[in-house]
């Protein structure tokens, strides 16, 4: 469907004055080249940019011009011409030299550059002759790179531009041009071929082809590369139809449309025959579109309404540049955009980032040719010339800006529903080219048939034909070449904004959306040239563009149109009643810099209007309060928001008034309103836990002590997870961790730690909070108290399952632990007493609720009686014995906190045995326990010495024992130990066995009672 708009896309015409009829135009560098019909042999160039197009230069060519075209980058001109019944193709470069009526000429052919004045004494003009084995068809340069692609009858033939520099005093720069490969294409008769970075497209009389070139390394082979990938690239089998071989029948293909990988399978064979002598690079060959068009004869199409033409290749850079790449000369297009026609319908493509059709064209009329750019596609029928848009810049826009179709930004879909702006007659057209925002109208008046004047009053009766501008003036001859400019893309859009109004009082709010999303486009197409001129200006230029005050205006003015366009667009979508396209309100609002304040003045509900609020308006105001905005709302912006939602959405109540930015709103009159919602809703712990915030605001400690005890403790740590907000407030721009709390937070610190506590681990297990951020709210919350987020440690390491969490909580509470062991004694009185707080769980409670703290093992209590150190330090020490003797903390992450522990106390020496005993030091062990506390030496064998260690019993432990009893006075407490391990010895040696360990100078009464044990034992039963 085409949607038509009576906007004005022109905004003046001129008519170049040249002396003899126009036979072929084209434009291009901005000049406008005119060959005079009748078989004429010169060429005239007029300037485009300059009021009155003057004549720029003239120059001869060789023989009679048959088409012409003009190449951007190195400014050459490309002719196909005819002499004596024969084609030529011929290059002419350096054409503007002749504007300074410098009569030089030189000739030459292909890759033979001139030795004589073009090289010794400066630039000039040089007609470069093409030969080709076959007739040329048609010719198409490259807009990136300059390169030439001529299609012949069965070849398509690349030619690569090369410039050359002379080693003269003047450094002078030749254009040439070297044969670079042929694409074979038998059975496709080109009759326009179309170049662009590397994308070859080719039209027949009813079909469409779109190839890409790519280069692939020397050692790399076509064979090879084509075996590589499922897409055939070189060499591709044809299928052969034999109806194609009989005369007798009139074979019609179906009509076929094959996109991508697809288009492979169009059954048209082409084959790559390099030819290039410098360049030896191989390359690939891969099939990007196929399209066949064939009549409709039951619709009552002919075989002439199927007459493809004006086909085009159309780069759109963005503003980004690739690594490496220092301007967009040098950059690969961001997109890259096929566009052909027939004479009722015309069919935009875009080739990069998955080939789409993104728009086709329905005409009123019957259309001679058609030209795409940037902004808008030109159309000419015998008797106007009309514009529709086009929405390559939505394409470009979304590869450019990764933020496109989020909750951020937007912009509108590139497959909108195209439009029809105002139609301009003129009489008898024939041609159309353009340059920038010129386009070129070259028409003949008496060529009208009475058939065709006919179809042109029906035309002008139907009902989009809006437009009768004046008809052009008369020169004296039956033909004019026009040049009509194009109005700026800030204009067009104010006059489609104007033009969208009328739909504002009506009930055609999709026109109304429609027409601002074409603005909107329109504008993006202008930012994007905007940004890729910038990149391209280097240098001085550069700096001058950013420095002129005029420039500098333009932008302003872009940027000003788009962010009040966005916002017209916002209230579109805000007062949309359906839930298909609401939710574009809150990207649109957002990219239009207003505030909520504004936005909500302009979504006011006015007397006379709706009774109820858009759920686009709704959406938005959802969003910006559950997205933590930085910005501080007013009192009275507060509490309108609060009856808009009590209004419309009353279950979201309790998540409007929670958002940090609702910090101003009235609590008592919000905590009426709540009451109302409780009343007729029914209660719940979110609205109760809400209740409770308002009337801590009011500082009304009892109702507030009265509504948190309506819930246990677990149904409130629900509602708590079901909103974080009440809790825990986002920073607003930050790192992640920029979070703050909020003043119930406060409140449950002083009053309900352990709620607190758990209302925290619930956030974490349930991914609303980060283990940082939960930190960060208990240390501004306790200061420099460190006793409740030890808590929360805790607790998260009993309900985590994540290990990264917790060998990062053992360490920390380790880390913690020895700290209070190490520290408590240099504290400050006031931290000391703060520190004192009991702990929520103390070491029996971890014990026997958390695996990874293990039971204290019984040689510990020998060694470290309670009565050794306070209450907290004794706490913290059994903690930390807890997690050593535990199967989670890793020994050697902890290791370097233990080194600073002295030896010296027993609570030290038990951690660094501890920590000894978990790496295996057994023997070193054995010795430093007989060294320091002999009494507990029994308890610790008893427990690490079994199984596999039950050797170190004989091997250690005995010895040991026997040398420091008869070395010690006092040697009961060692006695007792040496009896304890005779004993256990005995049990697992033989009598043989014991007798050897029994020391030479023993006593043998002394171990007698054991060795008559071990024999009793060896005895037969």
């Amino acid at each position: 469907m085409v949607h038509v708009y009576n906007c004005h896309p022109f905004s003046s015409q001129q008519i170049v004055q040249v002396e003899q009829e126009p036979g072929l135009v084209c434009c291009g560098g901005g000049a406008l080249f005119v060959v005079a019909s009748g078989g004429c042999k010169v060429v005239e160039a007029y300037s485009v940019e300059e009021e009155g197009c003057p004549l720029i230069c003239r120059f001869a060519t060789m023989g009679a011009v048959r088409s012409i075209k003009h190449s951007k980058i190195g400014d050459y001109l490309v002719t196909t011409e005819e002499k004596n019944n024969a084609t030529y193709l011929r290059a002419y470069t350096n054409w503007r030299y002749q504007a300074e009526e410098k009569a030089r000429v030189g000739v030459r052919l292909l890759g033979h550059l001139l030795r004589g004045a073009s090289l010794r004494s400066g630039v000039q003009t040089e007609i470069i002759e093409i030969p080709l084995s076959e007739c040329p068809v048609a010719v198409a340069c490259c807009p990136i790179s300059g390169d030439l692609l001529v299609a012949c009858e069965k070849t398509l033939v690349l030619f690569t531009l090369r410039n050359h520099t002379s080693s003269s005093a003047e450094n002078v720069s030749i254009l040439d041009f070297e044969r670079s490969f042929l694409l074979h294409i038998p059975k496709f008769k080109p009759k326009q071929v179309a170049l662009c970075s590397g994308y070859v497209a080719v039209q027949a009389e009813a079909e469409v082809l779109v190839l890409k070139l790519e280069a692939t390394p020397e050692n790399k082979t076509p064979e090879e590369s084509s075996s590589s990938s499922d897409t055939p690239k070189g060499l591709c089998r044809h299928r052969e139809d034999p109806l194609e071989e009989q005369a007798d029948f009139l074979f019609i293909p179906r009509h076929l449309e094959l996109l991508g990988d697809r288009a492979k399978d169009c059954g048209i064979t082409v084959s790559i025959e390099k030819t290039g002598l410098e360049d030896r690079g191989q390359y690939t060959l891969s099939y990007v579109l196929f399209r066949r068009l064939t009549p409709d004869f039951f619709q009552g199409c002919s075989v002439e309404e199927t007459q493809l033409h004006s086909l085009q290749l159309r780069p759109l850079f963005t503003s980004s540049l690739s690594p490496g790449k220092q301007s967009v000369s040098e950059e690969e297009p961001a997109c890259i955009f096929c566009f052909f026609s027939l004479p009722t319908t015309g069919y935009l493509y875009s080739l990069r980032g998955g080939v789409e059709l993104l728009s086709t064209y329905h005409y009123p009329d019957k259309v001679l040719e058609a030209m795409l750019t940037d902004y808008l596609l030109h159309v000419i029928t015998k008797s106007a010339l009309q514009s529709f848009t086009v929405h390559c810049a939505a394409v470009a826009a979304r590869m450019e800006d990764p933020y496109i179709d989020t909750t951020m930004k937007a912009c509108p879909p590139s497959n909108l529903e195209v439009c029809a702006l105002r139609s301009q007659v003129f009489i008898g057209l024939r041609s159309l080219s353009g340059f920038g925002r010129h386009v070129i109208l070259l028409s003949t008046t008496d060529s009208d048939t009475p058939e065709e004047a006919e179809r042109t009053r029906q035309r002008r009766s139907r009902k989009w034909a809006l437009s009768s501008p004046k008809e052009p003036s008369k020169v004296g001859h039956g033909w004019n070449l026009y040049v009509v400019d194009t109005v700026t893309p800030l204009a067009l859009h104010q006059e489609m904004v104007e033009y969208s109004q009328r739909y504002a009082e009506t009930t055609q709010a999709h026109s109304l959306c429609h027409l601002l999303g074409e603005a909107h486009i329109l504008l993006r197409a202008a930012l994007l040239q905007r940004g890729a001129e910038q990149q391209s200006s280097e240098g001085d230029a550069a700096e001058a563009q950013q420095t002129d005050p005029q420039e500098q205006k333009n932008h302003r003015e872009l940027d000003e149109a788009l962010t009040q366009n966005c916002a017209q667009l916002g209230d579109c979508f805000s007062s949309d009643r359906s839930s298909q396209d609401c939710h574009l309100a809150l990207p649109y609002y957002r990219m239009s810099a207003l505030s909520v304040t504004d936005i909500i003045a302009r979504n006011r509900l006015l007397p006379s209007g709706p009774r109820s609020y858009g759920a686009g308006f709704l959406f938005y105001l959802k969003h910006y309060l559950l997205e933590e905005a930085e910005q501080i709302l007013s009192q009275e912006t507060a509490d309108e928001i609060v009856d808009i939602f009590s209004q419309s959405e009353p279950s979201q109540l309790v998540s409007v008034c929670v958002s940090p930015s609702m910090v101003n709103i009235d609590p008592a009159r919000t905590l009426q309103i709540l009451q109302h919602l409780e009343d007729t809703m029914g209660v719940s712990v979110t609205l109760t836990i809400t209740m409770a915030t308002m009337t801590l605001r009011l500082d009304d400690l009892a109702q507030y002590t009265q509504l948190m005890g309506r819930h246990a403790e677990m149904a409130l740590v629900y509602g708590f997870i079901e909103e974080p907000r009440l809790l825990v407030h986002a920073g607003g721009g930050g790192p992640p961790i920029a979070v703050r709390p909020s003043a119930l937070t406060q409140q449950l610190v002083k009053s309900q730690p352990g709620l607190l506590v758990a209302a925290m681990v619930g956030l974490h297990e349930n991914n609303k909070i980060m283990l940082e951020q939960a930190d960060h709210i208990f240390k501004v919350c306790l200061g420099c108290e460190e006793c409740l987020l030890v808590d929360f440690w805790e607790a998260i390491l009993m309900a985590s399952s994540q290990e990264a969490i917790i060998q990062e909580l053992l360490f920390r509470l380790a880390s913690v632990y020895v700290a209070r062991l190490t520290n408590w004694d240099t504290q400050p009185g006031s931290l000391r007493s703060a520190s004192r707080r009991r702990p929520l769980r103390n070491a029996e409670d971890l014990i026997n609720s958390c695996s990874h703290y293990g039971a204290l093992v019984p040689w510990l209590t020998v060694l470290n009686p309670p009565y050794t150190a306070s209450s907290h330090n004794q706490e913290a020490l059994h903690k930390l014995q807890s997690l050593l003797c535990g199967p989670s903390l890793s020994v050697d992450s902890v290791a370097p906190l233990l080194e600073h522990l002295s030896h010296d106390t027993e609570w030290g020496f038990s951690l660094h045995l501890l920590c000894a005993t978990r790496r295996g030091h057994y023997e070193s062990s054995i010795e430093k326990l007989l060294d320091r506390c002999p009494q507990a030496i029994i308890a610790f064998a008893n427990h690490h010495l079994q199984d596999k260690n039950m050797v170190f019993w004989w091997r250690k432990l005995l010895p040991e024992l026997c040398d420091r009893t008869r070395a010690s006075s006092d040697n009961s407490i060692l006695l007792a130990a040496l009896k304890e391990t005779l004993v256990v010895v005995s049990t697992e040696m033989t009598p043989a066995e014991f007798l050897e360990l029994i020391p030479d100078d023993g006593t043998a009464s002394y171990f007698l009672p054991h060795l008559l044990a071990c024999s009793l034992r060896q005895l037969p039963t």
